[in-house]
């Protein structure tokens, strides 16, 4: 228990939690208000992905962790999706950019288009099930991702690349 106290980094912690606040206010009250042909946008997994392409996987799947149970708490539709997708895309993230690509801009545009396509196919193969499937619930999953990418640009100069 000592040694799990002595790497814990307190401003570290409280600045993630900020930046977890923030991006949870933005998404909630800002982002859900702009429906441009009826589709949302969702930069959380970018923001996720963020935090695992700066961090060791670990930590950023304990942040998508928390993360993703305030998310699932603020969109009514979501029981636990967000809690199970987000550190799982983190902890990938963070995996992969410790092994196989580097933490420039290029490849986490990448990364965060392909979190944020998974976490729309999720979502559309969850409404599926209840509901049948469309090809309007592609084109939803189309323009969300389109609507998402540029705030995803933004996460990226962040504050998860300050914190440190």
């Amino acid at each position: 228990m000592k040694e799990l106290l002595a790497k814990l980094n307190i401003r570290k912690v409280f600045g993630y939690a900020l930046y977890m606040l923030l991006v949870l206010v933005f998404q909630t009250m800002f982002l859900s208000q702009i429906r441009p042909l009826g589709v949302c946008c969702m930069f959380l997994p970018a923001a996720v992905v963020a935090v695992g392409m700066f961090e060791d996987p670990v930590p950023a799947a304990v942040f998508a962790l928390i993360l993703g149970v305030f998310a699932d708490m603020a969109f009514v539709e979501n029981v636990v999706l967000f809690t199970v997708l987000f550190p799982v895309l983190s902890f990938a993230t963070g995996f992969v950019c410790r092994f196989f690509i580097n933490r420039r801009f290029f490849a986490f545009i990448f990364t965060s288009i392909a979190a944020l396509t998974i976490t729309a196919v999720v979502q559309m193969v969850r409404t599926g099930v209840e509901d049948a499937f469309s090809a309007s619930m592609l084109t939803t999953v189309l323009l969300q991702v389109f609507w998402s990418v540029p705030p995803a640009v933004v996460t990226y100069f962040g504050p998860a690349k300050w914190i440190k």
